[in-house]
Order: C-alpha cells, then sequence, then structure tokens
C-alpha cells in the first residue's frame, strides 16, 4: 500500500469537503493501492498534528470532528483534548510545518501539503517546503500569483506541484494546456469564461433582467462572496489569467493586466459598505449594462465577462462574442475555456463545466493528490 502524508492547510468549505471526501474514498483509494494519511490541518490561527507523524495519523473520526468544529466557526485549538495530537498556536504553526516537511522530506516517506486556505501568507512557508523536497498541490491561486521569484521557486520542480483546482476548479484546464505544450504544440490564444459567478450575470442579464437584481440573485444563490464586489472587481478571473499566462511562458505579474471592473472607484469596499452599495450602488449600474446588451444584440453578438491571452496581451473583462460561439452558448454558472494552438486553429479546442463550488473544487484537490502518487513509496 503506498503511503502519501498530507497536511492540510485551510479548513474553509473547500478544506472541509476536501476532508469529506478524503474519508469516503478510503476503500476507491484502497483497490488503487494508496491510503492518504493525514498528518496535519491548520487554520489561520492554529495547527493540530498527530503526535508521531512517521507512525500516525489524524483518523477519520477525528477529520470529521475538525469539519465540525471549522464549520460552527470555532478554532482548531478547541481540540486539544481530543485524541492522540498536539496543538500549536499561529505563532508556531508555520515552522512546526517546516520542521515536519524537513523530517518526513529527507525520509522515504515524503510529504504531499495542501494549500485550500485563500491567503497570501502561505507562499513563504510553500516555497520552504518544496526547497526541502516536498511535493505541494494548491487550489489557492495567492502562492502563483505573487512575484516571478515567487512563481519560479514554486514551479522549479514541475513533477512535485499540481495546482488544476486554481483555475478551473475540477476541470482539467492546467493539465490539457500542459499535455499540448509538452506536445510541441504551441498556443496562441485563450478565450474564458473563468467566473461562475460573471457567467451567470451574464448570461441572465441577457434576458432582459437588470443587471442588479441579477447580481442580488446571484449573491441570495450563494454563487458570490459575501460582498459581491470581490466578484465584480474582476480580480479573481484576472489571477486565473495571471496563471494561464505564466504557463504559457509569460513573465507578467498582476499590474500588467487589464482588468475591467463592474463597479466605479467611488462604489469600492474602502468608500461605501456592502449594504449601501447593494441598496443604492448597483442599481445606478442597470442603464449601463442595459445598453451594452442591447447593442451587442444588435450586433447579434451576446456580453460575456472574459479573459483573453495572446501574444503580449492580457486583459479581463466585458467582450461581444457570437452568440453561436462556446462562449455565446454558455448559461448559467458553467466555466467555459476556448484554446486556439496550431492543431486547434480553425476550431478551438473547448473545455466546459462546473467551475465553481466546494465538491467540485475539493474534487479537483483531491484528483492532483492521487496525481503525484508515483513521488511516494
Amino acid at each position: 500500500m503506498k503511503s502519501i502524508p498530507l497536511i492540510l492547510m485551510g479548513c474553509g468549505g473547500v478544506g472541509r469537503q476536501l476532508l469529506q471526501h478524503i474519508v469516503s474514498c478510503r476503500s476507491l483509494h484502497a483497490k488503487q493501492g494508496v491510503r492518504l494519511r493525514l498528518v496535519g490541518v491548520c487554520d489561520s490561527k492554529s495547527l493540530v498534528v498527530a503526535s508521531d507523524v512517521f507512525t500516525m495519523d489524524l483518523d477519520d473520526a477525528f477529520l470529521a470532528e475538525v469539519c465540525r468544529v471549522k464549520l460552527n466557526g470555532s478554532s482548531l485549538l478547541t481540540l486539544s483534548n481530543f485524541g492522540q495530537c498536539e496543538v500549536f498556536s499561529n505563532t508556531e504553526s508555520m515552522e512546526k510545518v517546516t520542521e515536519i516537511a524537513a523530517r518526513l522530506g529527507k525520509s522515504t516517506a515524503g510529504l504531499a501539503l495542501v494549500d485550500c486556505s485563500a491567503s497570501s501568507e502561505t507562499t513563504g512557508v510553500i516555497r520552504k517546503v518544496i526547497d526541502l523536497g516536498c511535493c505541494v498541490v494548491l487550489a489557492n491561486k495567492k502562492p502563483l500569483t505573487s512575484s516571478m521569484e515567487d512563481y519560479d521557486k514554486l514551479v522549479s520542480h514541475p513533477r512535485r506541484i499540481r495546482h488544476e483546482s486554481t483555475v478551473g476548479a475540477g476541470l482539467p484546464v492546467i493539465a490539457s494546456l500542459n499535455r499540448m505544450l509538452s506536445s510541441g504544440d504551441p498556443i496562441h490564444r485563450l478565450i474564458g469564461s473563468l467566473s461562475g459567478t460573471l457567467g451567470y450575470v451574464m448570461s441572465e442579464v441577457e434576458d432582459g433582467k437588470p443587471f442588479s437584481q441579477v447580481v442580488k440573485a446571484a449573491k441570495a444563490l450563494g454563487y458570490t462572496e459575501p460582498d459581491p464586489r470581490d466578484d465584480l472587481s474582476g480580480m479573481d478571473v484576472a489571477r486565473k489569467a495571471l496563471i494561464l499566462s505564466r504557463l504559457l511562458g509569460r513573465r507578467i505579474n498582476l499590474d500588467r493586466i487589464n482588468i475591467e471592473s463592474l463597479y466605479p472607484k467611488e462604489m469600492a469596499p474602502n468608500v461605501i459598505p456592502v449594504e449601501d452599495f447593494l441598496l443604492n450602488g448597483l442599481p445606478l449600474l442597470d442603464k449601463g449594462i442595459q445598453e451594452r446588451v442591447q447593442k451587442a444584440s444588435s450586433n447579434g453578438n451576446v456580453l460575456r465577462y472574459v479573459c483573453v491571452i495572446e501574444e503580449s496581451r492580457c486583459e479581463v473583462g466585458i467582450q461581444e462574442l457570437p452568440k453561436n460561439s462556446a462562449l455565446g452558448r454558455l448559461r448559467g454558472s458553467d466555466n467555459v475555456l476556448e484554446i486556439y494552438s496550431r492543431c486547434y486553429s480553425e476550431q478551438p479546442l473547448v473545455i466546459q463545466g462546473a467551475g465553481a463550488g466546494n465538491d467540485t473544487t475539493a474534487a479537483g484537490v483531491l484528483a492532483d493528490i492521487i496525481d503525484i502518487q508515483d513521488l511516494f513509496s
């Protein structure tokens, strides 16, 4: 049986779903000759680790308790009396993760560090873990969209890093691009709707619904962040576009991407509170969006919020697209990516499917973990 020791960083929706997937897939993985061994779990305030990371792990009952505690909004510090584990506070936790990585990385056991947080503060420990010969699996986009120096370090050992879920949740976007690039098929254009939230919003306003009404509906459905401006700013899509651009060899930073925000600076989070934005700010945006929808329709097109990457161009914003294209036919919260290359020059390779949601994203992370099993004894 091949054993893969894991440390999970981040116990939000994706992290908890990943723990549940790991437990529910025990019998499946056993048939494949693999066992995923959770030796540590950390949130933003604390770290829980097995008493002996070589011989013990956090058992399934403990992982269920982790999920229960975090769902209730409590800290992992409350688990100090639950089972054979050690608990470390925030000031000690990253040092402890590095220490465990050093111990396991130098042994035949190895370690996979899994980042399901949304923090930029994990980049430093991930760099150290990679230097120690360990593997990294990311759902968190921020380490890969940090400086080029950080990016170069993270991808310096390509076999030891997986980050499929940073772009399209469970969709095989990164894997497909890597296969094409490895085969010598140069990619010259990418265009994609990579936000389930903005995909839903743009397909709904196409039907004539007011922009403000659609955004509020998306928030009620749980598609948006608590403050919808986190989605409407386009920053999440820009981070995904940067990851794709760097994958294609562009050495650029986030400030080189043209990003169209769907609200003006006067309505930014540091200017007005979210309640004021929803009640008074959003309705002021309806007319402008409606006019753009009507103009596109008169040209036989539809509006989609997309990222476009070609040559030196990398931009994120609203584009007019043909109704009969893969992006034009997009409805709801699916993600769609069109890939144009030498082999796919006339008709693009199209990847489409659910591109958001804790379940789908966690499934993508789990697939990435299983994908690196050959690096473990």
